[in-house]
């Protein structure tokens, strides 16, 4: 289990190496997407923590796009599964096929078994292979035959879902969603950015016979992956994550009551613990050994909009669960 406080450190070649790769990725994804800076913030710190990462937008913001061009930096074996009701976990995990030249069963790896997943309208799926997908997501290994495949290393999940588009859909429970380290919702580009696609699209950029050479190595992504756990995390900002999430289970002592009533479950223990991974590797983005408490207030839209549970008089009211994530914020006392 991963510890509160690091306390071998980094030292100054560790970090200038972290940061050189870093900013390969970066480049790399800048090359193939434009702005969604954001995004690309939150597929990096997914990816240097292996935390599984939920994508909220209407069509056409460039989700797949994201999810390639990550992987392609690294040169991590990527795929993607466009979920449907019909799909089983089968589909996904793999199965055993009757080899009738040998008389024998052979197992038959499903796409899961990738370095970075892209999950494309995960509620289109029903429960049971949404259940699959989650438990790999969990256990990093498939169970087939009665055999268990470890996934690979590093192992990133992105699951998009519509928010526009509700027929046909299965909606994802709120304790499957609390698998996803983070949940990022996407915003349309500037006019400007929105022309520069063109731009791109018209010079080749996104031909396949484009593909620039890959920025990393999957070895170097799991050493910078071990540099995040040694980033220094003071045991008054742990008290401070600890209060956020309390904060969100005990609405009516700290909130006024107009946000505390529309407010039904708060973040279980796993916000806590997505917090301490996520600020450690934000900190090292930013080229710190140590966590400050602007890693974790930058960080809370997105730790906390799935695991806050609002009731119906917030969408009756209009209340998006941003505006009582601002006010739990407001309402911890920064260290």
């Amino acid at each position: 289990m991963q510890q509160t406080t690091a306390t071998a450190g980094i030292d100054a070649p560790d970090m200038a190496r972290a940061q050189q790769l870093v900013g390969s990725i970066i480049r790399s994804f800048e090359n193939k997407v434009v702005g969604q800076a954001r995004l690309r913030e939150t597929l990096v710190i997914g990816l240097l923590t292996g935390g599984h990462v939920l994508l909220e937008s209407v069509p056409g913001l460039a989700k797949t796009t994201a999810a390639q061009a990550i992987a392609e930096s690294v040169s991590a074996e990527f795929r993607r599964i466009q979920c449907t009701p019909d799909l089983l976990p089968s589909d996904i995990a793999g199965t055993q096929i009757f080899d009738a030249a040998k008389g024998t069963f052979v197992t038959q790896l499903g796409p899961v078994h990738a370095n970075i997943v892209l999950l494309d309208e995960i509620n289109r799926s029903s429960a049971k292979t949404q259940s699959a997908m989650l438990e790999a997501m969990q256990e990093r290994q498939t169970s087939i035959g009665g055999e268990s495949y470890p996934l690979p290393q590093p192992f990133l999940v992105l699951a998009t879902q519509n928010p526009i588009e509700q027929e046909g859909t299965y909606r994802l429970p709120e304790a499957q969603m609390d698998r996803f380290m983070l949940k990022d919702v996407l915003d349309y580009p500037s006019p400007a950015e929105e022309a520069e696609v063109i731009r791109r699209i018209d010079a080749g950029v996104f031909n396949a016979d484009q593909k620039p050479p890959a920025a990393a190595s999957l070895d170097a992504v799991v050493q910078v992956q071990e540099l995040v756990r040694r980033v220094y995390i003071d045991p008054a900002i742990v008290r401070y994550i600890v209060g956020l999430a309390y904060v969100t289970r005990n609405a009516s002592q700290y909130l006024e009551p107009r946000l505390a009533d529309l407010v039904e479950f708060g973040a279980s223990p796993r916000a806590s613990i997505a917090f301490s991974q996520a600020a450690r590797a934000l900190a090292l983005l930013n080229g710190r050994d140590h966590v400050i408490p602007e890693d974790v207030k930058s960080l809370a839209h997105r730790i906390l909009r799935h695991r806050i549970i609002l009731g119906f008089d917030a969408v009756v009211e209009g209340v998006p669960v941003e505006t009582v994530i601002d006010a739990v914020v407001a309402s911890v006392q920064t260290p």
